[in-house]
């Protein structure tokens, strides 16, 4: 919803300089998170990041200036299906991660209510990024 009605360039454009975060950046960032918490940790599968690498740790947020909004939008809806496909596959909410973090286990509940405070974290950034853009404020 903080994105519709925009056009590409305006998903790029980084509005609450110096902070380099753009809308777009923020929807490859989700599509990232989705990946990392439910793919790699949770599932143990053998995964890159898709727009951030150990020579680019920031390229989810740096590498937007010729980025498809077409093609985060879609790598972001398919990593939630991801996403959710795996949940479903536990058994409850007290499955853990198959590849720690740091060398920590996490449960799927663990891993939840993290997504959670991720969502709402960037969605505010989001508020301010669009508001700066046309002055749209979200609920």
């Amino acid at each position: 919803m903080k994105c519709e009605g925009l056009t590409e360039e305006q998903l790029r454009l980084r509005s609450v300089p110096p902070f380099g975060m753009s809308l777009l950046g923020l929807v490859r960032h989700m599509a990232d998170v989705e990946r990392i918490w439910f793919r790699r940790r949770l599932n143990g599968e053998d995964l890159d990041g898709i727009y951030f690498s150990d020579a680019d740790p920031d390229g989810e947020f740096d590498n937007v200036d010729t980025a498809s909004a077409e093609e985060a939008f879609s790598t972001w809806r398919a990593e939630i299906e991801h996403a959710r496909a795996i949940e479903e596959s536990c058994a409850d909410l007290d499955a853990t991660t198959k590849s720690p973090r740091r060398g920590v286990h996490y449960s799927l509940r663990w891993i939840m209510c993290h997504m959670i405070e991720e969502y709402a974290r960037h969605n505010g950034h989001a508020d301010l990024l669009r508001e700066r853009i046309d002055g749209a404020t979200g609920q």
